[in-house]
């Protein structure tokens, strides 16, 4: 049985190599399976491809991808999905958080029958940013991507084949890889895990990276359009309650003196949805003129120990 490992790679010069070792070592251990490790660099700018081009020279069955730029974790695992030709296909991180030792949980409880299994984490040891980002988005990923409500999700996960050839069928210029997963099954699993250290350096995610991969989820969903749309009528219906009572107001009391202040919150209130509103809608017409655009999901400018005319195969 063969394992796909597909890692995305961000400046991961200093952990890469422990990685893949102490995942070949794992699988050493193991009887019955092979692996192959899939590792794309999203735009490093350090050696990282370069560690990525010796894995390769020292270990057959090390493929290598280098981005034309950095395009972004996900477009980054898309990428190695591409190339990925396992039974079972498993994501990782570069940094040693998703450990290796805890691979064949996974591996096991996927062969109970699973589409997915996602590998979730008790004790998490994030940063407090992560970790409020991580709570929110459990909480929309359920509403906006139709993640089944007892199902937890990790950047730790592993797929049948099946899954993965329905996956890379998706094109668009900005994935976001759950929301795929979701859309072809619900068929899900889940097993605990230990969450690890760091093992070098800090999380290439500012806050800014993480809102912005959170705005991918309406991608998947028109819901902001649907709250938008609630939002908009609730401003219209509290202007009217607020102008019916001040009119009531005024014809119980006609020496009031009507206020100004009065009906400038009314009018901010009603362009702050009108605003809002358009906003939400531009973000949809901005994402479909760079689809038909066809703005790229990665680029592709070098591979190693890769067979580019099986790819081309495939994806035709």
């Amino acid at each position: 049985m063969l394992i796909s490992i597909v890692i995305p790679c961000y400046y991961s010069e200093k952990t890469i190599r422990k990685e893949v070792e102490m995942i070949l070592d794992e699988f050493r251990a193991h009887e019955g399976y092979e692996c192959e490790l899939v590792l794309a660099n999203d735009g490093s700018k350090d050696g990282t491809f370069d560690e990525i081009t010796a894995l390769s020279r020292q270990y057959p069955n090390v493929k290598g991808i280098n981005l034309m730029r950095n395009f972004g974790q996900h477009n980054a695992l898309m990428a190695a999905l591409n190339y990925a030709e396992g039974d079972f296909v498993m994501g990782m991180d570069d940094d040693l958080q998703t450990h290796p030792s805890q691979m064949f949980k996974l591996i096991d409880r996927i062969q109970e029958g699973f589409d997915l299994v996602y590998g979730i984490y008790p004790d998490v040891k994030n940063s407090a940013i992560k970790n409020l980002t991580s709570k929110l988005n459990k909480k929309t990923s359920r509403m906006m991507l139709n993640r089944p409500k007892e199902i937890e999700s990790s950047n730790f996960w592993i797929i049948t084949k099946a899954v993965r050839d329905q996956v890379v069928k998706h094109k668009a210029f900005n994935p976001y890889v759950d929301a795929i997963f979701y859309r072809v099954t619900h068929n899900i699993g889940m097993v605990p895990v230990e969450h690890f250290k760091r093992d070098s350096g800090s999380s290439g995610y500012t806050f800014r990276k993480l809102l912005r991969l959170w705005v991918t989820y309406w991608n998947f969903s028109v819901m902001p359009l649907r709250i938008s749309f609630g939002l908009g009528v609730a401003a219209s219906v509290g202007a009217l309650v607020l102008i019916v009572i001040l009119i009531i107001n005024k014809l119980m009391n006609p020496d009031m003196i009507a206020g100004w202040s009065s009906m400038m919150c009314v009018m901010v209130l009603l362009f702050g949805a009108v605003l809002m509103v358009i906003g939400i809608v531009g973000e949809y017409l901005g994402k479909i003129i760079l689809i038909l655009n066809d703005t790229p999901q990665f680029i592709v400018r070098e591979t190693v120990n890769i067979d580019n005319e099986h790819y081309k195969e495939s994806d035709s």
